[in-house]
């Protein structure tokens, strides 16, 4: 089993709307069910992995919906804690090029107050973490925390930073706490805007500790780094984009579901895959995001919608 770890929250994306159905000054807002770490398991789900999402959900009728969703996914939510405080709100705004850009609420919200659990489910192969449960007190430092213990035990671990600068109120101290998370991580995963910002390369990261590191560039494709075979690079998919929300967190699913897939979620077994099937991995990767960002929000694909051997 896969365990996702992290926040669930509601986006709230701008939609067309006849002009008379609305104020000319708001824009139109439809609820979105997403979070990184929410549409990671999602996508896990849908791809046929047995996943289990770790958050603290609201009692709300958002929260009741983002539980309905990961079951109908077959994602394991009895891992889930639930509270009494509102669920995390999203403004996206979508550019003309489909890239989006978020403002949170997140102020008293329900996935803030996330406990380490006492325990993580039998058979766990792989935690993955990131985003803003690893930014937003108190909880950043239980999701930490959980991170570093299942690391200890020998979990495979992996990141995606997936930085929101308007939620890191001191960035050095963030990107001093993120380089302390490198050596509890096998596997780390992030875009080229999250590597500019925190300001290091692939190389120094490996360094630090992950067996592999992946960064992706958008519709130009994705690279690994290992110690090993140094940088392999696959291009990406050409598709009509309609948007890219949860393009990267489909990534996440994808690299997870296909190393099992191989066997391969251990740091050992990832830092000696070999670039052939490291190739083949980062391109199923890139079919699944290019299936993401041809429709409107993060709707990650189901294993039949990929023309590849390795859901199961």
């Amino acid at each position: 089993m896969i365990v996702v770890a992290g926040e669930a929250l509601i986006d709230l994306v701008p939609q067309d709307a006849p002009r008379d159905a609305r104020d000319p000054a708001l824009p139109d807002l439809a609820p979105r069910l997403g979070g990184g770490p929410y549409n990671t398991a999602v996508a896990l789900g849908r791809l046929g992995s047995p996943t289990a999402f770790c958050s603290r959900v609201s009692l709300d009728a958002f929260g009741e919906a983002l539980l309905a969703r990961l079951r109908a996914a077959d994602v394991d939510v009895s891992y889930v804690q639930r509270g009494p405080e509102p669920t995390t709100l999203a403004l996206t705004s979508i550019a003309t090029d489909g890239s989006a850009a978020y403002s949170f609420y997140v102020d008293g919200t329900a996935d803030r107050l996330f406990a380490v659990p006492r325990r993580v489910p039998d058979g766990v192969r792989a935690m993955s973490f990131g985003t803003c449960s690893l930014v937003l007190e108190p909880g950043a430092s239980a999701y930490e925390e959980l991170m570093r213990r299942e690391a200890a035990r020998g979990v495979f671990t992996a990141l995606d930073p997936n930085i929101r600068p308007g939620l890191i109120a001191d960035a050095d101290a963030y990107r001093a706490r993120f380089k302390s998370w490198l050596p509890a991580v096998a596997l780390l995963k992030l875009s080229e805007e999250d590597a500019r910002w925190l300001g290091g390369t692939p190389e120094e990261w490996l360094a630090s500790g992950p067996a592999a590191v992946v960064v992706t560039r958008g519709g130009d494709g994705l690279s690994v780094f290992t110690r090993a075979d140094g940088e392999i690079s696959v291009p990406g998919v050409a598709v009509d984009v309609v948007d890219t929300i949860g393009a990267g967190d489909t990534v996440n699913a994808a690299l997870l579901h296909s190393l099992a897939a191989r066997d391969a979620l251990s740091a050992r077994a990832a830092a000696g895959l070999g670039g052939g099937a490291w190739a083949e991995v980062l391109r199923f990767a890139a079919r699944a995001a290019a299936v993401t960002c041809s429709r409107a929000g993060a709707e990650p694909p189901y294993a039949r919608e990929l023309d590849e051997g390795l859901s199961r």
